[in-house]
């Protein structure tokens, strides 16, 4: 807690207002804040007793028609420590209780006005890094993924109540080429999953960032380039080979995407121990990124060093920067784009030549060449993803079992799996434990 112009106390629940009425005065003396109507706000006092605490204005949201569907109060008073804290102590000794991390969220969830996707959109508004973050978390804040999941269910529960009854009368209810009808809509249910699934590569990068490792052989430049995109001396540059021993992490913005770069050890052959660790690190980290920018010396021939990175990006999302453009070349962009068949940018990090192309590259590999957001529904929470996953997977068994004639029943097992993994989504078949560790990733007082 720190100085501020205005600090802002919430309450929520059944006793919210008549906790508050214990305390509040109005300059009049004669107003309850229990006789006024929902959604007004009121000036006043909080008095401790007889001894005036802080001028304030006092907000009262009645439930249902609240963030909690709970009666709540909001104390907006000046936003000092100590008047902060007096008032939160006044509150507490008249029967209120500290939040936990995410209580206001959960009872809004336990209480029925926002599904579990949307609760996990608050967290992301709020951790939200760039627009496109923002505004994807405030389309699943608004549903998206809510109504999505449901239409999937709404498909998967009718056909394993149709099962269901035909098996309990078989005499009223003709089951027989039913399969073929539902291998068509699984199949189609199968069909929005995947789809959905295919977002979830740039759902994790618009919300997280992309993991963008630096790697090239000592004294190519790589650190002088992550200096220039940061915009500050942040590594160590010097003409010694070997300068950088340990991978250095910054995230920047480069434009509308943030790139979440690691600057990495020269990947060369070394007896020294230390920068031996650290050229096993660099090749650790290119293997789990999702973009590789591979820094090669213009004034320098390939060697076996560069053979070994030009191995390491083969199968990755790569970027080629040939550096030192401001001296005298030794190797030309066209033999280079040969070896590596990688998109080769020219540049100098030094002089901080050519690198506004590197954003314009970087969007055509993520985002084909532009960066907007649209109505689509993207998968931002890789919880969500999972349970996509194990959908499809059941879904893929109810198919098999179709294609094999099994029994009905067997289909409705998986159905049931299929129907179970999209409510975890929403929060319609969770356990307790998974609620109580997704809402603990919430600040306090939200």
């Amino acid at each position: 807690m720190s100085n501020a112009g205005i600090s802002i106390v919430r309450m929520s629940g059944m006793d919210a207002i008549s906790i508050a009425d214990r305390l509040y005065r109005s300059p009049k003396g004669n107003k309850r804040l229990a006789d006024q109507l929902s959604h007004t706000i009121h000036y006043g006092y909080i008095y401790d007793g007889e001894e005036m605490i802080d001028e304030v204005m006092v907000l009262i949201m009645k439930g249902p028609s609240s963030y909690t569907r709970e009666d709540v109060i909001e104390i907006d008073c000046h936003g000092g420590i100590v008047v902060t804290k007096k008032i939160l102590e006044l509150l507490i000794k008249n029967g209120a209780r500290p939040a936990e991390p995410g209580e206001f969220t959960k009872r809004a969830f336990l209480n029925g006005r926002i599904d579990l996707s949307q609760a996990e959109a608050v967290i992301d508004i709020i951790n939200a890094k760039s627009d496109m973050a923002l505004k994807s978390s405030v389309s699943q804040l608004k549903g998206s993924v809510l109504e999505k999941v449901r239409n999937i269910r709404k498909n998967i529960i009718h056909d394993i109540a149709f099962i269901e009854a035909a098996l309990d009368d078989p005499e009223h209810i003709e089951i027989d080429g039913f399969g073929e009808e539902l291998l068509e809509r699984v199949e189609n249910n199968q069909k929005e999953i995947s789809r959905l699934l295919s977002t979830a590569d740039n759902g994790r990068i618009m919300k997280e960032g992309i993991k963008t490792v630096i790697v090239g052989k000592p004294n190519a430049g790589k650190s002088s380039l992550l200096n220039v995109l940061l915009g500050e001396e942040r590594a160590i540059v010097t003409e010694i080979e070997g300068t950088t021993r340990d991978t250095l992490e910054e995230s920047i913005y480069l434009g509308d995407i943030i790139l979440n770069l690691v600057d990495t050890a020269g990947i060369r052959v070394t007896e020294d121990y230390v920068e031996g660790l650290g050229v096993e690190k660099a090749r650790a980290s290119a293997k789990d990124a999702d973009l590789i920018i591979y820094v090669v010396d213009g004034t320098r021939q390939l060697d076996e060093n560069d053979r070994e990175i030009i191995s390491l990006i083969k199968a990755k999302k790569a970027i080629v920067l040939l550096n030192k453009i401001d001296l005298e070349s030794v190797i030309s962009k066209e033999d280079l784009e040969k070896e590596v068949n990688q998109p080769v940018l020219l540049i100098s990090a030094k002089e901080e030549l050519g690198l506004s192309r590197l954003e314009e590259k970087i969007k055509e590999m993520f985002f084909q060449g532009e960066l907007k957001f649209n109505d689509e529904i993207y998968i931002t929470n890789m919880r969500h993803k999972s349970a996509l996953m194990e959908t499809s997977e059941s879904l893929s068994k109810v198919k098999e079992s179709i294609e094999a004639s099994m029994p009905e029943d067997f289909y409705s097992i998986d159905l049931m799996n299929a129907y179970e993994s999209l409510g975890t989504i929403i929060g319609e078949s969770v356990g307790e434990d998974l609620i109580n560790t997704i809402f603990s990733e919430f600040c306090m007082g939200k």
